[in-house]
């Protein structure tokens, strides 16, 4: 991305990155994009930091749960905009959707949309050519 210093695209910052989908892949993805943060001036255990780690850890545990394909890997892509933090997880699956479940007493699962819905300051869906992507935003 080419941009003219001081206009408002030159503060664009973004990272992408393809994982194993899996645990492991998911928990990789939340560990690199908190090192990230913090090289572009976000410090470790600030509440922006941790909202977006968090959200990283809920969307990618989806992907690697319910959007899996086998042989197929998830992407993150986060973007640091004017005012928001945007993050991206794509997945193989089109037809699995997410959604926000009613709270079900001593429910082991089912929280992660819950999480989302309430940590972002906005979140969709949007289809892609194969798959999806699940996107959220909080405040910058």
């Amino acid at each position: 991305m080419s941009a003219s210093p001081g206009s408002p695209q030159a503060l664009v910052r973004v990272f992408t990155q393809r994982f194993s989908c899996t645990r492991r892949g998911a928990r990789l993805a939340r560990q690199l994009v908190l090192v990230e943060l913090h090289d572009w001036g976000i410090p470790d255990r600030t509440g922006l930091s941790e909202d977006a780690g968090l959200l990283v850890a809920e969307l990618a545990a989806n992907a690697v749960t319910h959007g899996r394909v086998p042989g197929r890997d998830f992407e993150l892509r986060v973007s640091l905009l004017p005012g928001a933090l945007r993050i991206e997880v794509s997945d193989a699956r089109r037809d699995r959707r997410p959604v926000v479940r009613p709270h079900e007493y001593q429910a082991e699962a089912g929280y992660g949309m819950r999480i989302v819905d309430a940590v972002a300051a906005d979140w969709g869906v949007r289809d892609r050519l194969i798959g999806k992507t699940v996107w959220a935003e909080l405040r910058a």
